[in-house]
């Protein structure tokens, strides 16, 4: 009898375009996840669960083993930096950018800044890289809003059109990563269930358009 295997999505954008690339694996869930507030979903396998759980979650769950294939953004897989975790597709969807960004026009001090992000270690290695002093203070949401009301010189956000920046009258500054969601497996559940978990890659692999 196949072993269960559990995969965790991250709720919102990136599951929405996860789900066809699943599909093309031959693993579509039992009901419409939209419609429902379940976190754990039978699928047409029945040995295949999903779990829809916060895109910031889903590398902790893979690492420790809760489940072990997961779809992660790359900015909540830098930051969490888990050594258990093996990256081993980019899916090519959710595309954006990892960017700081200020007010418009606003001269940032060569000296020490102070930068708002809710990404506190990717920060930290970016301005660390650049030689700057900084002071990191750590938001969940709402960046914008840190240098319109003098909390912060700049901000470290992920950047999708920019249309939020521009209408808060913030502009993108400097680049510091390009994202996208990739499919993440548990390093020990690719040894115990590599027979299982192989086709799923292969097949999701075969679906992922530029």
């Amino acid at each position: 009898m196949e072993q269960p295997i559990v995969i965790a999505l991250s709720k919102g954008r990136i599951l929405k375009e996860t789900l066809p690339l699943l599909a093309a694996a031959g693993i579509e869930p039992a009901e419409d996840i939209s419609k429902s507030r379940k976190l754990i979903f039978e699928t047409n396998m029945p040995n295949v669960r999903l779990l829809v759980i916060r895109a910031t979650d889903v590398p902790t769950y893979v690492e420790y083993g809760a489940a072990d294939l997961g779809v992660s953004g790359k900015d909540v897989l830098m930051e969490h930096d888990a050594q258990e975790v093996q990256e081993v597709l980019d899916l090519k969807i959710a595309k954006c950018r990892l960017m700081t960004a200020a007010l418009k026009g606003s001269e940032i001090s060569s000296g020490r800044i102070r930068v708002a992000t809710k990404f506190v270690d990717l920060a930290k290695q970016y301005y660390a890289e650049q030689g700057r002093q900084v002071e990191i203070i750590k938001l969940y949401g709402g960046m914008e809003l840190a240098p319109i009301m003098g909390l912060a010189d700049c901000i470290v956000d992920i950047v999708d059109t920019g249309n939020t920046l521009i209408a808060n009258g913030l502009e993108p500054r400097e680049h510091i990563a390009d994202i996208s969601s990739r499919l993440v497996a548990n390093r020990s559940s690719m040894k115990t269930k590599f027979k299982q978990l192989q086709p799923i890659i292969n097949q999701m692999a075969e679906a992922v358009t530029d």
